[in-house]
């Protein structure tokens, strides 16, 4: 089944946890914090295989979570770091961010990556808090929290040549006779209802690689018939076959219908290069009428065979023209798509909101502090009531009016005010 879009949740792994722990040894009775660090919690990255070509398995698998890091232990051991969770893409995907609607990045190399969530960087021991005035510090971090964010896929396919053309034109018996794919192929318009890739092995040292694409009819770009939603995968292709059926009332009226819904949807696709063929030409009076077309065609420019996909006449000629054409093609033609830089805002930016039953804090500094402390250790609090400080939280709560025991929310914490 040929998947090309997806929504799925990526999460990074949290940070292990640092800790608050003293050197315990006979004859040893202050050997001083060695408390040990967490790990760096797992990545969350895409990487591209060429061995893939849909994204058939986000349909089954929604979610992708990396593992956290490990907690310190005494000794000064730190935690063990988590592996980065790779998941692994065909060429060709293109990676939103779904909130944003931002363009995180394209992937088009064979092992190509792009890391979309950090994971969590672990918290520090009480080791890192010694001072000459505190030489046994109760003082720790727990990890950083993780990175989530919900992602949209978007495929298209990378081949050398497209074929396009009206519904039932040949263009899947086509594919089928000069490669080793295997399309649905029936005699009724929309047999083809998803993308076909094949190889055309000319010689023992040329191959192109052809993308079948569903027929296209009036108002395609729209969305009409099988619509847009297939008409982004000619835009990655170098050159297009346009195939015509020769036994059409009209064939030249199917050529220029195509290329109108073509230019429509993209204007560069209007300038691909094409090489067109007038297929069906085993049936009766195909031969005879497609001479008036053939001739047309060319005093415009496109170079025409006559073929029949279904007898493989005249099959090679037209593909060895396609991969002549595709050598004229600049490579600069085929561009992918860049993430356009947006600066963020200040991450140690908050805002205060007064609620009925005390002051709400937010802001992504703050809430991770909060969320990296150990609440239960007095050092550690005394740290983060030394974080507001620095961020400016402390003189905008006073400013704003808060008194002795209003209560501060920063996430689901609860804090308790005290001058």
């Amino acid at each position: 089944m040929f998947i090309d879009e997806a929504k799925i949740l990526c999460r990074s792994g949290r940070g292990g946890a640092g800790v608050v722990h003293f050197r315990r040894e006979k004859y040893v009775p202050r050997g001083g914090p060695d408390g040990g660090d967490g790990g760096r919690g797992g990545d969350v990255i895409f990487r591209v295989d060429e061995k893939l070509n849909t994204l058939l398995r986000f349909r089954y698998q929604r979610k992708f979570v990396a593992e956290d890091g490990g907690n310190g232990r005494g000794s000064n051991m730190s935690g063990k770091g988590a592996p980065n969770l790779v998941i692994p893409v065909p060429p060709g995907t293109i990676i939103y961010d779904h909130a944003t609607n931002a363009l995180l990045g394209d992937l088009v190399e064979p092992g190509q990556e792009l890391t979309v969530c950090k994971g969590g960087r672990g918290g520090r021991g009480n080791q890192h808090f010694a001072t000459s005035r505190n030489q046994a510090p109760r003082t720790a971090e727990k990890g950083e929290p993780p990175e989530e964010r919900e992602i949209r896929l978007e495929l298209k396919l990378l081949a050398d040549v497209g074929i396009v053309g009206v519904p039932n034109a040949g263009k899947s018996s086509f594919l089928a006779a000069v490669t080793n794919a295997k399309p649905k192929i029936a005699d009724y318009p929309f047999t083809t209802l998803e993308p076909n890739l094949g190889v055309a092995s000319l010689d023992s040292e040329t191959d192109l690689v052809l993308a079948d694409i569903p027929g296209l009819i009036e108002g395609a770009h729209q969305g009409v018939g099988l619509g847009d939603a297939f008409l982004k995968h000619i835009q990655r292709t170098k050159v297009l076959i346009h195939i015509l059926d020769g036994s059409s009332t009209d064939p030249l009226a199917d050529f220029s219908q195509i290329n109108q819904e073509l230019a429509l949807f993209d204007a560069e696709l209007a300038e691909k290069p094409q090489v067109v063929v007038v297929n069906k030409a085993d049936l009766p009076g195909v031969k005879e009428s497609a001479v008036k077309v053939i001739k047309q065609l060319e005093k415009m420019g496109y170079p025409t065979f006559l073929i029949s996909a279904l007898t493989r006449e005249n099959l090679t000629p037209a593909l060895w023209k396609a991969h002549e054409v595709l050598l004229k093609v600049p490579q600069k033609e085929i561009k992918p798509e860049l993430p356009v830089y947006k600066p963020g805002g200040d991450p140690r930016d908050f805002s205060i909101t007064r609620e009925n039953t005390g002051w709400r804090v937010s802001g992504a500094a703050i809430e991770r502090a909060a969320e990296m402390t150990y609440w239960e250790h007095f050092g550690s609090v005394r740290r983060f009531q030394r974080l507001m400080v620095a961020l400016g939280v402390d003189r905008a709560l006073r400013e704003q009016g808060i008194k002795n025991g209003d209560t501060v929310y920063i996430l689901d914490y609860e804090l308790e005010w005290q001058d």
